[in-house]
């Protein structure tokens, strides 16, 4: 029943690509020595369904379905930026990545906000009070 309200779905997608996004930013900060490495980010989750966007595509949920996208395809990672080359000719700048980091993180505690104030709604009018 929760996965077809909408604000689930649009609290789901953002913890998915806040997730995601905190992936990719990881491997930039665990690449910050390697030689030749260019930082890599995803699109912001406003500008992610624009990227996207199919229409009204029909999505198989498992591989019975006849019809439809096998999977949702996963989120676009591009390289970041060009940032001042550093001796080893990487482009990642740990102060640009941790701030990036709490800006994913953020954006996860938004979702999580957004997914537990509706079971709340919910909780509430199927109380009847």
């Amino acid at each position: 029943m929760l996965e077809t309200l909408t604000v689930f779905k649009a609290a789901y997608a953002m913890a998915r690509h806040a997730g995601a996004r905190q992936a990719v930013l990881a491997q930039n900060i665990a690449n910050a020595d390697t030689p030749k490495y260019r930082a890599r980010d995803i699109a912001p989750f406003s500008l992610a369904p624009k990227a996207q966007d199919r229409g009204a595509d029909m999505i198989a949920t498992r591989a019975a379905h006849l019809s439809g996208v096998a999977s949702q395809a996963d989120l676009p990672v591009s390289e970041a930026r060009d940032r001042s080359s550093d001796p080893n000719k990487n482009n990642v700048s740990l102060q640009e990545e941790m701030l990036n980091a709490v800006e994913a993180k953020r954006q996860h505690d938004r979702a999580i906000a957004i997914y537990k104030s509706g079971l709340n709604v919910l909780r509430s009018s199927l109380s009847g009070k």
